[in-house]
């Protein structure tokens, strides 16, 4: 098949050849009828990549003879892999996932510009690996001309594809002789925006507020800004998050948002909402995005094949030994996190203080009464706003569930599907909304499970409004309360069968 569209793309080389020149490499199909030109922009031993006179073709060595003094070597092609993109993944997730790339595969890692990657029996370099920091949108010029084979990145684009590789989360930071306590989500948007100029004006000392950040070009920035509706008034920029960190460990009256991998020396400000509610980035509340100011580190691709190691490297990221090396750089693995119900009481002291019109005393009760001797799993499922269609982190999700699933991984417990709503309408509104939910991720989960017994898979719920994470007073807040939790339960807890948890 790939021989026949590389005919397809050379047919109109045969057709108009005054189109052709001479270039550095000429590809010659094997039987002499078809040739096309070109600059030759990457081999991995199986396929050619060139930038012709018809756009970047890949082309299936095996049907084709390269004729050029930029012919490869085709017996032993090295791979040259470049990566660009955020500078602080770039300097503290890239060398450890290599280190733990090689090891897995079984090769023998020379760190350095470029790190090099090679056979440990011949010696034999398979592939150089280097890096260079650049904005976003240099980074995506640089996918799309072929200058670069992957990109760190905190947003996927639609011209490009993306594979997750770690997540993080935006926090605000001070000095540690900061007496600051705490800041609300409204306070620190209002620092950003430039609306404050004295800590006294968000409840603290009288003193002036200085904010430091990033270039407006940096990921972090462009996170910033898409929650902002605008730029951060940042007054002292810096070029790294390591470097905003260090400046502002140093600075008693400073403030700035970096992520939770590149505090430094500065302390965590603990940040609030707008109901008080405690906005913790734990590693389960960033994982379930729970945590408002989530930053995903994403690697973005090409839309033409890559090198081999670079596929191969890909596909690594979704190995415990990945995983364990995104969480020893400081960045929260994508692995699925287990959580007791019970050590987690602000979600209970939240249910307490967020209870209204449309819960009950029975409500809290029963939902206590459920939560006893469960877990809760980081898988959670939300949806595009006023529909039951899960949005794209749910979905993932949902084939995670269902991988899980499929491998046995629940034996002796029992699953539930736990839906909440926010707290807008009456009991009767609230509890079918988040019925409805529950309903749905069932739904769909049974569609990609068709096979699984019916008392394997997870019994569904509906607890209304009775457990908000966050201010239900603001859009947003009430986004994060409309969810779909996972819960487990020892089997020997469940008086009932496993798909009929509803007490």
């Amino acid at each position: 098949m790939a021989f026949k569209a590389w005919r397809a793309a050379v047919f109109a080389a045969f057709v108009f050849p005054g189109l052709a020149v001479a270039q550095d490499i000429t590809l010659t199909s094997r039987d002499g009828a078809l040739s096309i030109s070109g600059t030759l922009t990457g081999y991995d031993g199986e396929f050619f990549r060139i930038s012709s006179a018809y756009g970047p073709l890949t082309i299936d060595g095996q049907g084709v003879v390269c004729d050029g003094p930029a012919c490869p070597d085709l017996i032993a092609p090295k791979a040259l892999i470049t990566i660009t993109g955020a500078s602080d993944a770039g300097a503290k997730l890239l060398p450890p996932l290599l280190v733990a790339f090689a090891k897995a595969k079984g090769l023998t890692l020379t760190p350095g510009q470029p790190t090099v990657l090679a056979d440990p029996v011949s010696g034999e370099t398979l592939a150089e690996v280097s890096f260079t920091a650049s904005s976003p949108k240099t980074a995506h010029d640089a996918l799309l001309s072929g200058g670069a084979t992957l990109a760190f990145a905190s947003a996927v684009e639609p011209d490009l594809g993306a594979q997750s590789v770690a997540l993080d989360a935006m926090v605000p930071i001070v000095a540690r002789d900061n007496p600051m306590p705490a800041i609300s989500t409204i306070d620190l948007a209002r620092v950003l925006s430039g609306e404050v100029t004295n800590w006294s004006e968000v409840g603290g000392p009288d003193m002036p507020l200085i904010l430091h950040g990033l270039a407006v070009d940096s990921d972090v920035a462009r996170a910033l800004r898409a929650r902002l509706g605008k730029d951060p008034a940042v007054t002292v920029p810096h070029e790294t998050l390591a470097e905003l960190a260090a400046a502002v460990a140093k600075d008693p009256w400073a403030i700035a948002v970096t992520g939770r991998s590149v505090t430094g020396a500065a302390k965590l400000l603990p940040l609030t909402d707008s109901c008080g509610f405690p906005l913790l980035p734990s590693r389960l509340a960033v994982k379930a995005a729970d945590y408002p100011l989530t930053l995903p580190v994403f690697f973005l691709t090409p839309r033409h094949r890559l090198p081999l190691i670079a596929r191969e490297l890909l596909d690594f990221l979704s190995t415990p030994e990945a995983q364990a090396a995104v969480a020893g750089a400081g960045y929260i693995d994508r692995s699925v996190e287990r959580q007791p119900m019970t050590a987690d009481g602000l979600r209970l002291i939240n249910a307490i203080k967020g209870a209204g019109k449309a819960t009950s005393l029975e409500d809290l009760q029963r939902l206590v009464g459920v939560m006893d001797g469960a877990d809760r799993l980081s898988l959670t499922f939300r949806f595009d706003d006023g529909t039951n269609t899960l949005d794209a982190g749910s979905q993932a999700n949902l084939a995670d569930l269902a991988q899980m699933l499929e491998a046995g991984m629940f034996k002796g417990k029992a699953l539930m599907l736990a839906g909440f709503s926010d707290g807008q309408g009456d009991a009767g509104a609230t509890m079918d909304l988040a019925q409805g939910r529950a309903d749905a991720v069932l739904a769909a989960l049974k569609a990609i499970v068709p096979g699984m017994p019916e008392a394997l898979l997870p019994g569904v719920a509906a607890f209304g409004a009775a457990l908000p994470i966050a201010c239900d007073a603001v859009p947003a807040g009430r986004r994060l309360n409309r969810r779909v939790e996972v819960w487990l339960k020892p089997t020997f807890a469940v008086d009932r069968p496993t798909n009929t948890l509803v007490p």
